[in-house]
């Protein structure tokens, strides 16, 4: 299974993923730090203009869905009910009430779909996490809480007025007490190498010492071994365990009875040192990081393969409610597993499938909740414009320009960044994309696009219509004219593109790309692996 929904998540869970179907679920939800968070598409046309678009923000309001979830919650899961309606009579309703109430509501869900032998981790700061682990104990049991890991995300700022805030929290539960658990390897320290594994064997083999006493006293393994008493808690071993060891030559002995005898444990035999919960081991996204993509809160592949590897097997479904970037996503599909994504924006699956495409070449997912005619484009123009704006230019692979601010995008709202040869060397062109969502289109839009693509010296532009355009509109465009191409070939300047045609596959953009579209977004790197292949666990 390889799904992508594109919704509210709550009403995904609902209405498609049946109970106790999931294996392992991470989530990384908005944090309620009343920010906003933009994705960035970087111009590569060194202009130094940026556009950013809001990806989401984690800023809530109490109103009329946190009463209704409140209420709902009395009939899904009353002692939760209870324990929501004692909160928000403390808090009062605002903004961490109405934060606190909505992930309420999709952590129930969420417990439902997981199999028995699930496991999910919640990604969050310490804003609210205090909050958010006494409902996952209200949900899943205090009995089932494992773990709280603490992962270093930054490094420290000098500039912190207090102790420099670099870590990030991820609660991990599981459903019960049978649940899938590999157990993950750090290699040892070269310090730790050198200070404990300190003893060769004539053949090469290195190894180091451990005691054989029992931590707790166990009265049937006091007993004298060839000459040497037994510890007072007894051995840690049976009688015939430590013949067994003797004979393969895995005990050491001192040089008198007084002492007792040790375990060889040799180096070659080492998985490494296991993994705690404080995790300084991986660093966060810079800048500059190949992997980034310019989502603002996207997480490195090796955070999402570490808890991949340890909660889930080849083949396991892994679910990631609020996906973003896909991160998670791209880790279970790089281990092979089966995964669902779900995000609210149509930003965000836009972006999870060109990376998986990229990532995964021929890779094959079904993506659920988009526009697939003309009637589903139509509903989603109605409920909402941006996210229809932001559909449709993925309609022509182009990154989205603009926010909601109203008259911040000047008349743009997509570009496509392309490489060209011209007059004997490569240069930089640039298209602009006009979406028009609304039930009629005239000649003065048209005219707009076209004044458009010449103030900002593009080269040509695409006018993206959910309405079929007027003649006047059509003898308009061609009258422009073409753009000539270094391939030697002509292509229309403005180019009137419908939505019905664009999906049919009847329409498609035309232009020349010598780089073949990865100026437009920035691709991910591809991996290594064949689709269908399973990475071995380093366990």
């Amino acid at each position: 299974m390889r799904k992508l929904y594109y919704g509210d998540n709550l009403q995904v869970l609902r209405n498609s993923i049946k109970d106790e179907t999931v294996d392992l679920v991470y989530l990384d939800p908005p944090f309620n730090s009343a920010a906003n968070y933009n994705i960035l598409f970087k111009s590569p046309t060194g202009d130094g203009s940026t556009a950013q678009i809001e990806a989401f923000e984690d800023t809530w309001q109490w109103g009329t869905e946190s009463e209704i979830l409140l209420e709902q919650m009395k009939f899904i899961h009353g002692e939760l009910a209870q324990f929501l309606h004692f909160l928000v009579d403390a808090l009062g309703r605002n903004a961490m009430s109405a934060y606190l109430v909505m992930m309420a509501a999709r952590l129930v869900e969420l417990h439902r779909v997981l199999k028995p032998t699930g496991s999910l981790y919640l990604h969050c700061d310490p804003t609210a996490s205090h909050y958010l682990k006494v409902i996952l104990d209200r949900i899943f049991g205090n009995e089932n809480y494992r773990n709280e890991i603490i992962w270093q995300r930054t490094n420290v700022h000098n500039d912190s007025k207090t102790w420099s805030k670099v870590s990030d929290t991820i609660f991990f539960y599981t459903k019960s007490n049978q649940f899938t658990w590999n157990p993950l390897y750090a290699p040892h320290t070269e310090a730790y190498l050198k200070s404990k594994y300190r003893y060769c064997e004539p053949d090469g083999r290195i190894y180091r010492l451990d005691n054989m006493t029992s931590p707790a006293p166990r009265p049937n393994m006091m007993y004298e071994w060839k000459g040497h008493a037994s510890p007072p808690n007894g051995w840690r071993y049976s009688p015939e365990t430590m013949a067994k060891l003797d004979a393969e030559g895995r005990l050491w002995y001192p040089d008198s009875k007084s002492k007792r005898p040790q375990l060889k444990r040799y180096l070659d035999q080492s998985a490494g040192t296991i993994f705690g919960s404080v995790w300084t081991d991986i660093a966060p996204l810079n800048s500059m990081a190949k992997e980034r993509l310019g989502y603002p809160t996207q997480k490195p592949v090796a955070l999402m393969e570490r808890i991949v590897q340890a909660s889930s097997n080849p083949g396991d479904i892994v679910l990631d409610p609020f996906c973003g970037c896909g991160t998670a996503v791209h880790a279970a599909e790089k281990l092979g597993r089966s995964w669902i994504g779900i995000d609210i924006t149509h930003l965000a699956i836009s972006l999870i499938e060109n990376r998986l495409l990229c990532a995964f070449p021929g890779i094959a997912f079904e993506v659920v909740g988009t526009p697939t005619d003309l009637d589903g484009a139509k509903d989603l123009a109605d409920r909402d414009k941006y996210q229809f704006q932001w559909w449709a230019c993925s309609l022509v692979n182009a990154q989205p320009y603009g926010g909601k601010k109203k008259g911040a995008d000047g008349g743009i709202d997509g570009q496509i960044f392309f490489n060209d040869y011209q007059k004997g060397k490569s240069t930089l062109e640039k298209i602009i994309v006009s979406v028009k969502g609304g039930n009629n289109v005239s000649l003065t839009m048209l005219k707009d696009l076209i004044a458009t693509v010449s103030g900002n010296k593009a080269a040509m532009g695409f006018f993206v219509t959910l309405t079929p355009p007027t003649k006047p509109m059509l003898k308009e465009a061609a009258a422009v004219g073409f753009y000539r191409a270094g391939n030697g070939q002509q292509y229309p300047k403005i180019q009137i593109l419908t939505i019905e045609g664009l999906l049919g596959g009847t329409e498609r953009p035309q232009y020349f790309d010598m780089r073949l579209g990865d100026l437009t977004y920035k691709k991910a790197q591809r991996e290594s692996i064949a689709i269908g292949e399973q990475q071995e666990l380093s366990l």
